[in-house]
């Protein structure tokens, strides 16, 4: 429905309806990322965290943050990892949750417990497509009972499931076999470069299923960056996406030099950039 002539005219629609785009003299006013929908994956900050997390959350409540995205509960059950985060007035709305080898029911447990509105699966990695395959399966399986619950879930994407094995790309067989009632997509932009495809052309093949993005930045010599020092055209992704603009911006480093400054810098990245 996005392609061609079509998709061309069904964008167009949608930027001239969104309100306060368009000026009475024919200019457009620069669009920007709505406060809520700014949030912070927590396994930036893990060191921090297992040496501090009452103060490290309180750090991030300081900065602005008024969501995060969960990474594991360092230690904590889910009632007293919620209790910190009421403390500071910060929402657990999306978290990553593995679901090979995980007790479903009590995975969905504790995302009610921790108020995810979504939950994501983090990292598969096979050497066959026959392997994609079967885990496919039970992602949709996965999916299907997440969404019962009231709970979407998603995937988060690497590099690797960019590169074809036998000529099939990991990432076509997830999509294709996966629905989009049950699986959703959490594009790792900086993966998503890493892996020699283009944001923009990936979210429009999968239109309408996209609902997070993790903002990770890349240096040219493709390590990490914090948000606004490396080579990423966030701009560019964002403009040409927001037609369709997904439901959360996610502040990501794998690998910080200094945890709590990434945290900053991304926080106020997002709050400035204009597109």
């Amino acid at each position: 429905m996005l392609r061609g002539t079509a998709g061309a005219a069904i964008t167009a629609g949608a930027m001239s309806a969104l309100p306060g785009t368009a000026s009475a003299g024919g200019g457009h006013r620069p669009l920007r990322v709505s406060k809520d929908k700014i949030s912070i994956q927590l396994y930036t900050l893990r060191n921090l965290f297992e040496e501090d997390l009452e103060g490290t959350m309180s750090a991030l409540a300081d900065i602005g943050y008024r969501k995060v995205e969960m990474a594991g509960t360092y230690g904590r059950s889910a009632a007293e990892f919620r209790r910190i985060l009421d403390a500071n007035h910060i929402r657990a709305t999306s978290a990553h949750v593995g679901i090979d080898g995980a007790d479903l029911d009590q995975a969905i447990a504790d995302a009610k417990t921790l108020g995810n509105r979504r939950v994501a699966h983090p990292f598969s990695n096979f050497a066959t497509i026959a392997e994609w395959e079967e885990f496919t399966a039970r992602l949709e399986a996965a999916g299907r009972a997440f969404r019962r619950a009231g709970i979407p879930l998603g995937y988060h994407n690497h590099a690797h499931e960019f590169q074809p094995i036998d000529g099939v790309r990991p990432f076509d067989v997830l999509t294709r076999g996966t629905s989009r009632r049950n699986v959703y997509l959490e594009l790792d932009l900086y993966w998503v470069v890493t892996g020699e495809q283009d944001p923009v052309r990936v979210f429009y093949q999968n239109a309408g299923r996209v609902d997070q993005y993790h903002v990770k930045d890349r240096k040219p010599d493709g390590g990490f960056a914090d948000l606004g020092e490396g080579t990423i055209d966030f701009a560019r992704i964002f403009r040409a996406t927001y037609p369709l603009e997904v439901e959360e911006y996610i502040v990501e480093n794998d690998e910080p030099v200094d945890a709590l400054m990434c945290a900053d810098t991304g926080y106020r990245y997002l709050r400035k950039i204009r597109f």
